[in-house]
């Protein structure tokens, strides 16, 4: 069965995402497909909210193989928000382990350009600048 993406509302995500410092830290490397876990952590350990951390992954939506990662009405809201400079912000059951958030973005596998620009999509979604958001990647499998 594929998967829905249900959509969040940024403004229902913890403040510090727009406030504060904020690193994704992959829990994988980008080379092991459509989905990499991950989680977003708050400031750069200085910060009252050092502790504060989300589970988010990333999710590239146009895996078919060897059937769709997500139905259709979720894949063609992925493309649009794209396409309009957004990106989809959501929950989702990953691996039967319950909802995660996701960032949800066009493509079948992911690289550091497009992990930036999702990422980028999300500071701006939050009301946060670009500047404030860094990336921690895994290199492998």
């Amino acid at each position: 069965m594929q998967a829905v993406i249900t959509d969040v509302d940024p403004f229902d995500l913890p403040d510090w995402l727009g406030t504060h410092d904020v690193v994704w830290h992959a829990e994988a490397g980008l080379r092991t497909g459509h989905l990499v876990r991950g989680r977003l952590v708050a400031g750069d350990g200085q910060s009252p909210v050092a502790d504060d951390q989300v589970a988010c992954d990333l999710l590239a939506v146009d895996e078919a193989y060897p059937e769709p990662v997500v139905d259709d009405a979720s894949r063609l809201r992925v493309h649009q928000a794209w396409r309009h400079g957004q990106v989809v912000i959501g929950t989702m059951s990953v691996d039967g382990s319950g909802d995660r958030l996701v960032l949800a973005v066009p493509g079948t596998r992911f690289g550091p350009d497009l992990v930036l620009d999702a990422l980028g999509r999300l500071a701006r979604a939050v009301g946060a600048h670009a500047e404030s958001y860094a990336a921690l990647l895994r290199l492998g499998a």
